[in-house]
């Protein structure tokens, strides 16, 4: 008799009961259509699923895998990818009327890798659109709920794919972070989300929103589970410049390793906005890793304050550029006119909406004459002063840990007209962005009337090793 609950396991665990004989691939990608069946309705965490497509690949599999003892580290694991992610010959809408019906017609280099990897490709997740929000409710195809309590929101933007790896819709998936996009959703909903280096994955075939900014990041129900999806993208690629060409190494994750680590801890997060009770689970997880750890100590990143208004002058700048490509000519919706003027006018304001419309509106006055250099320029400026907080803190400590957000999972349609209050959320995990740099969220010990606490580790660039290990050292305090 099939388990019915192999979608709730690991990836590692799936692995070896697979290399072991005890389950066949069609068993996994069985529960998890289960799964999607019965939680996706009130979820919504799904744009398109893949279900025909997934199981002939597991059958497949089922008959022509020979060598147990062989087998690619995500043989036959099914794996979500966010919906502004390509996918051949699926559609790629970006949560977007604009890209209501555009089907991609190449694999992004991730996801080309993860299928490498033996990955199944299950389908493409629920986001804010074109990646711009904290909630996961901005979405044409409507909002996605959080799994623990659906009258909250899941984090944003990549709360489709950090919600179904929730509910075990996915063993885990792909998404992408331009301030905090899997980090955010990912300590929301209760699992690890990790924000690689900059550079360390390949964007391409990511829909650019920031592209100084933005990240293929991975989500999995663990850090092991994250670093199993970062082992098969992360690399050098020949169509993506920004991408590093040096070495990857295959992360093992070990807890232990971090009696090696010096803890920072910096002083001017537990300020005001942030929620005491957060602050207390925090400080609490900090003391039991003093254990374990080499050493905790104080650091300091005082540009770190002005993270937020940076993030959101730059993103929204380079924004409005990236999202200059959608006119109604190429591709994507198209409303007919007689002046082309009035085209590409009617296209945007028809298939974008409020909040996709302000960040161009911000970013395009921010790039243009007589303001480029007092706003957008001022921000590099700014940018490059957070990085060398960054660095100077890195010469004293080894990762650096801070809450993920400053508040608890809020009601839908709580905070949706209020965006000054949805970007201060993001004050947290912009930083690491900013500086190019590592990070990870994964859930605190302890929870908070039913909600998870996302701790985040932050690592110096290249450093998504001593990051995985910390957090993993984290999930082990109440096992």
């Amino acid at each position: 008799m099939i388990n019915p609950d192999l979608c709730d396991l690991t990836i590692s665990v799936l692995h070896n009961k697979i290399k072991n004989r005890e389950i066949k691939f069609s068993d996994i990608i069985f529960s998890v259509i289960k799964r999607v069946k019965s939680e996706d309705q009130k979820i919504n965490g799904y744009i398109s699923i893949f279900e025909e497509d997934a199981i002939n690949q597991a059958v497949d599999l089922d008959k022509t895998i020979k060598n147990f003892e062989q087998l690619k580290p995500l043989s036959g694991i099914p794996i979500a990818v966010k919906d502004n992610i390509c996918v051949k010959d699926k559609l790629t809408t970006c949560g977007s009327k604009i890209l209501a019906n555009f089907i991609s017609p190449y694999d992004a280099t991730a996801v080309a890798k993860l299928k490498v990897a033996g990955a199944i490709i299950i389908g493409k997740t629920n986001l804010d659109e074109f990646a711009m929000g904290s909630s996961t409710e901005t979405s044409y195809f409507g909002p996605t709920s959080n799994p623990i309590d659906n009258r909250y929101v899941p984090g944003g933007s990549s709360g489709g794919s950090a919600a179904v790896v929730k509910y075990s819709g996915a063993i885990g998936a792909l998404g992408s972070d331009t301030g905090g996009s899997v980090r955010h959703p990912a300590a929301f909903c209760g699992v690890a989300g990790l924000k690689p280096t900059y550079g360390r994955v390949s964007r391409y075939g990511l829909v650019a929103f920031a592209s100084s900014l933005d990240c293929v990041g991975a989500l999995g129900k663990t850090a092991e589970d994250t670093a199993i999806i970062f082992n098969a993208i992360a690399g050098y690629d020949e169509m993506d410049a920004t991408t590093i060409n040096t070495p990857v190494k295959n992360i093992s994750v070990d807890s232990n390793a971090i009696k090696k680590y010096t803890i920072g801890i910096p002083k001017e997060v537990f300020a005001e906005g942030l929620d005491g009770r957060i602050a207390k689970v925090i400080e609490d997880t900090i003391n039991n890793l003093r254990k374990r750890c080499r050493n905790v100590k104080e650091v300091s990143l005082p540009n770190t304050k002005y993270a937020v208004a940076t993030y959101y002058l730059i993103c929204m700048a380079e924004a409005s550029s990236n999202l200059a490509r959608y006119d109604g000519v190429k591709y994507g919706l198209r409303v007919s006119s007689s002046e082309l003027k009035d085209l590409y006018a009617q296209t945007r304001d028809e298939g974008f909406n409020t909040e996709v419309k302000r960040r161009i509106l911000i970013g395009t006055y921010g790039l243009s004459k007589g303001y480029y250099d007092e706003y957008y320029g001022t921000a590099q400026k700014v940018r490059n002063l957070i990085k060398q907080d960054f660095d100077q803190a890195f010469k004293d400590c080894d990762v650096i840990i801070t809450p993920t957000t400053p508040v608890l999972p809020f009601k839908l349609g709580e905070q949706i007209s209020d965006p000054l209050a949805m970007y201060l959320g993001d004050i947290f995990t912009t930083p690491a962005n900013l500086a190019g740099i590592t990070a990870i969220s994964v859930p605190a010990p302890l929870t908070i009337d039913n909600f998870p606490v996302g701790i985040q580790i932050t690592g110096p660039a290249l450093g998504e090793e001593q990051i995985l290990n910390t957090a993993k050292a984290i999930e082990e305090i109440n096992e």
